[in-house]
């Protein structure tokens, strides 16, 4: 980040909302310091934020190298996901893209002659691939995973569709009184 922008930051974000800014783009377990760094707050400031954000499993703590870390709770994630879809999709829509993204698998497969994701990386092994065939399979081997992965998470949609809309519904949005 620029200076101009690490200016707009500070002016616009309070440093426990640039930690959590932080934390949303975490690609793996990270030192509170390196996190507080990154916020530009300090490192008692990103402790403390961090502390509520476990205590509401937003994150998880763990350790790098013997220092306290914390990671993005991929289950809190995951269902955030899976919520999002829901959010933003009729089921007709999913089911329409679970079909294109399997559609997209079928024909990854038929042109790399390969029914998994196994299959194709037994392929770099077993053939005698140029480098840029290699590369190429690699590329084919990154997309078959990200595949996976929006086939799962339009599943999960699907499959939890029907609680989600009804439990989202302003009749089940009111609290329940005990009498």
């Amino acid at each position: 980040m620029g200076n101009s922008d690490r200016g707009t930051w500070t002016e616009t974000l309070s440093g426990r909302e640039r930690v959590r800014e932080v934390i949303e783009v975490l690609d793996e377990p990270t030192p509170v310091q390196e996190i507080a760094d990154r916020a530009d707050v300090s490192r008692a400031t990103a402790d403390d934020e961090l502390q509520r954000l476990e205590r509401d499993d937003w994150v998880i703590e763990t350790t790098v190298d013997g220092t306290k870390a914390y990671d993005v709770n991929p289950v809190r994630m995951l269902f955030d996901e899976v919520t999002t879809h829901i959010k933003e999709h009729t089921r007709d829509e999913l089911e329409e893209q679970l079909t294109e993204l399997k559609e997209e698998q079928e024909e990854l497969a038929s042109e790399f002659n390969a029914n998994s994701l196994e299959e194709l990386r037994e392929q770099l092994a077993e053939e005698e691939l140029s480098a840029a065939e290699l590369r190429e399979r690699r590329n084919v081997i990154a997309t078959w995973e990200a595949l996976n992965t929006e086939l799962a998470l339009v599943k999960h949609a699907l499959h939890l569709y029907g609680d989600v809309v009804e439990l989202s519904s302003p009749k089940n949005s009111s609290s329940s009184s005990l009498a």
